[in-house]
């Protein structure tokens, strides 16, 4: 059986964003895959688990108790605990690849690796299945054809929109700086439609004001186009998650 790989940073992953897949993909009787860049256990990005230096914002920017639990569960689980190494990463051993977000600074050793988005690119290339959600969206901006241009040229796409970006850190600059910024020289919007080969195939959708749950599939919103699944935020995931089922059967 093919296996899913999912990649995550050493740190500073979305909670979110990483569980709540991997959660409705092994209770579907997937398996999957994690890794690392150097093959240590990862671990998720603090203030979005516990809230703690959000003040007043805590319940609204914070993970969930629904993705807090899948955290939970997920970290526990024998597959979070035995990562392999980016570098043992065999494209062929894998139906499909997962590219969860997250906003922490820790999230840049992902974003920045050449040996993701060498993986990335070959997942795209062999039209395997590839799902990205939020930053995950930047690390395949950033992967390369071998023509030069991204995987997302030609593509349609969406990914954390820049009034989301700016909005969290115009609330929390005060006290957390610019911890909402991964780079705060530009905005994941900025970068991803750069990378487009046309702007309108960025596509936003509503405004995100509401998240999306088990039983409220219509309140996410996805972007699929063949193989391609993007989505925005941890307000998209259960949508996100559903798409990802809906190519694997």
């Amino acid at each position: 059986m093919k296996k899913i790989i999912i990649p995550l940073p050493r740190n500073g992953f979305d909670p979110t964003e990483a569980a709540i897949p991997f959660g409705k993909l092994k209770k579907s009787g997937h398996k999957i895959v994690f890794s690392t860049p150097d093959g240590s256990v990862p671990s998720a990005d603090p203030i979005m688990l516990t809230g703690k230096g959000l003040g007043l914002l805590k319940n609204v920017l914070m993970a969930r108790k629904d993705a807090v639990t899948a955290y939970q569960l997920m970290q526990n689980s024998q597959e979070f605990q035995s990562p392999i190494r980016y570098d043992d990463i065999l494209i062929n051993d894998y139906r499909a690849l997962i590219l969860a977000g997250g906003h922490a600074k820790g999230m840049r050793e992902y974003l920045e690796s050449e040996v993701l988005q060498n993986i990335c690119a070959k997942f795209m290339g062999e039209k395997k299945i590839v799902a990205a959600v939020c930053h995950g969206v930047v690390l395949l901006a950033r992967s390369k054809r071998p023509d030069g241009k991204s995987v997302l040229f030609g593509k349609k796409t969406t990914a954390l929109l820049k009034s989301q970006e700016k909005l969290a850190y115009n609330l929390t600059r005060l006290w957390l700086g610019d911890y909402y910024l991964t780079y705060p020289a530009t905005t994941v919007e900025d970068e991803v439609m750069a990378s487009l080969k046309k702007s309108r195939d960025f596509i936003a959708g509503a405004t995100p004001l509401l998240k999306d749950s088990e039983n409220n599939l219509k309140a996410g919103f996805t972007v699929v186009d063949g193989h391609y699944i993007s989505a925005r935020w941890p307000g998209d995931i259960y949508s996100f998650s559903n798409e990802i089922l809906k190519l694997l059967n």
